[in-house]
């Protein structure tokens, strides 16, 4: 049975009920156990009165909800970047083969894989894939550095100079290999979803790499799949 409270208690509980309070709330307030708050207001002050009081009391504690959520969100990423950091270093990664397995899925999904394609093409937005890509390429084979080429497809809010040097310094690769900047024709006014540096086209001139990283990754479909 629900504790005895004085109607003076009652009363000062209900006016913070009322005002938006939730049973949390007026348990952490008052001391009352919330089966004690739910069998003297029931459904009838399961929410505040009226509409307005509840449109306050949303916008009171969304923010708090929104807080909560995100400290959630980055203590289990927390948790999961502790476990993979000691898991990673159990990995085969400095196995010439493993990396070559990694590369051949990287352009076997982003690289140009038809048959007349002269060459490894790879293209993509993510710096960070971009970046990962040409790394594994250098540490997989003794490429030459000359025959690398890099090609910018871009809008119209880009500018020129700033993304040739931001890629030129990220991939290591000097301006003087980069093409001729293509600036995509789309209106101004159009809706898109923008990307952060256009998109980055690396270009390597030797189409034996390319046709055994292919290889690498059909025949590492076909031992996992088939």
């Amino acid at each position: 049975m629900p504790q005895i409270h004085s109607e003076k208690i009652k009363k000062a509980v209900k006016l913070e009920r009322v005002k938006g309070k939730t049973y949390r709330e007026l348990t952490q307030v008052f001391g009352i156990p919330k089966s004690t708050l739910s069998y003297w207001f029931g459904d009838t002050l399961g929410h505040p009165f009226d509409r307005a009081g509840q449109i306050k009391h949303l916008a009171r504690i969304r923010p708090l909800a929104h807080v909560a959520i995100q400290k959630r969100i980055q203590n289990e990423h927390e948790v999961l970047r502790i476990k993979i950091a000691k898991e990673i270093k159990q990995y085969p990664i400095e196995n010439v083969g493993t990396l070559k397995l990694f590369l051949a899925a990287l352009y076997w999904a982003e690289g140009a894989k038809h048959k007349k394609v002269s060459g490894l093409k790879f293209a993509n937005t993510d710096p960070k894939l971009s970046l990962l890509y040409l790394t594994l390429l250098r540490k997989c084979y003794n490429i030459d550095e000359s025959k690398l080429r890099i090609g910018l497809h871009l809008h119209y809010y880009h500018k020129i100079g700033e993304t040739k040097k931001f890629w030129s310094e990220l991939l290591n690769i000097p301006e003087e290999r980069f093409w001729k900047v293509y600036i995509k024709k789309r209106s101004v006014t159009k809706k898109f979803r923008r990307n952060f540096m256009g998109i980055c086209f690396i270009n390597y001139s030797n189409s034996d790499t390319r046709k055994e990283l292919l290889e690498i990754a059909d025949q590492f479909y076909q031992m996992m799949v088939l």
